[in-house]
């Protein structure tokens, strides 16, 4: 038998081994799946929450701005007038209100809750602003400087375009490594190596299948959350070089797929090898940014966030499904994807056995 068609005879075969196993199809694909649809249903068309403010007393000076721009600040404040000044501030202090605001002549006078720095500081610069537009207005003269704030992503862009190549990313991940990992322990464990190696089929083959089938899952897998999040409900919008989410893809794979052969080869069992893995993978996918933004996350926990493949993945997928960067873009973080899988090859290489002994 020919080598292709032996590679053929084997990838054939353990394809259809995986989709028969119940367990592999719900952990790899439909596992992933439905934390797509909760993360999209929850989030996925959620904008920025409204910063609640409560005025005590007439306040024409936010009435005039919000009458103004409804547009503008209505997409930002919720103005709602509070009858009793001391419960108002009471209502700041248990955080349900970002501030109260009250004018005594020309003077507008803010309360806030040092305890929530942000919100604090949005309403702080919101309120600033509408003081110096107020100020322009009664002096009749324009202010010397002028600012244009423009969004850098798209209009449409919504948060499942955000959760869909993290999430995918971290089925990725999690199906490369743990199933690199069990594969390998099991078949030594259970003798088939030895089998294989005795086997007409070479060696390198046999990998080259293995290696085949987890590039054709992942596909499926890609194809599967794409048309998912695509969805009227979910509204998952393509564009630009999103297509280089493909390489991409398979480049992560090779990456996970080394890492967990390098757990398979160490490990001397099952339950070792699944300690070990979950051990990598659970930090991997929080510190990959996986389930939610690095940016919103402390210095230090972005700075060890490199070490992490999944980083890599995340962010080149998010250039060019989420963000519309160009092909360019993600051509960096599969340069990573692919030096991890040619050290991981080697390490694995290097500590691989043919059994226990």
């Amino acid at each position: 038998m020919s080598t292709y068609a032996s590679f053929k005879s084997l990838s054939r075969a353990m394809l259809l081994g995986f989709l028969r196993d119940r367990g592999a199809l719900a952990f790899t694909i439909v596992f992933p799946l439905m934390f797509l649809v909760i993360f999209a249903g929850i989030f996925g068309s959620q904008s920025t929450s409204k910063v609640e403010v409560l005025k005590v007393g007439p306040v024409p000076i936010v009435d005039r701005a919000m009458a103004g721009a409804p547009d503008e600040l209505g997409g930002v404040l919720e103005v709602t007038a509070a009858p009793d000044r001391a419960k108002a501030l009471r209502e700041v202090e248990k955080g349900d209100a970002a501030a109260v605001v009250e004018q005594r002549g020309n003077e507008l006078i803010v309360h806030y809750s040092a305890a929530d720095q942000v919100r604090a500081g949005t309403v702080r610069s919101v309120m600033n602003r509408i003081v110096q537009s107020s100020n322009v207005a009664a002096t009749g003269r324009p202010p010397a400087y002028s600012m244009s704030a423009q969004q850098v992503e798209d209009d449409s862009l919504q948060a499942i375009q955000f959760f869909t190549p993290s999430l995918l990313g971290w089925a990725l991940a999690s199906a490369g490594v743990f199933g690199a990992s069990q594969t390998l322990v099991s078949w030594r464990t259970k003798g088939i190596l030895r089998r294989l190696q005795l086997s007409p089929a070479p060696i390198p083959t046999v990998f080259a299948a293995r290696v085949a089938v987890s590039l054709a899952v992942a596909l499926i897998q890609f194809a599967l959350f794409v048309l998912v999040a695509q969805l009227p409900m979910f509204g998952l919008r393509l564009s630009g070089a999103w297509w280089m989410a493909v390489p991409m893809v398979l480049a992560g794979v090779l990456a996970f797929l080394s890492i967990g052969m390098v757990i398979g080869a160490w490990a001397k069992t099952q339950e070792t090898a699944q300690a070990v893995t979950q051990l990598i993978v659970l930090p991997m996918a929080f510190l990959g940014g996986s389930f939610f933004p690095l940016e919103a996350s402390p210095q230090w926990m972005r700075t060890l966030s490199y070490i992490f493949p999944l980083r890599y993945l995340n962010e080149g997928m998010l250039n060019v499904m989420g963000r519309g960067l160009g092909p360019m873009s993600a051509l960096p973080q599969i340069g990573v994807l692919l030096g991890v899988a040619i050290v991981g090859a080697l390490v694995a290489v290097r500590l691989f056995r043919w059994d226990d002994a």
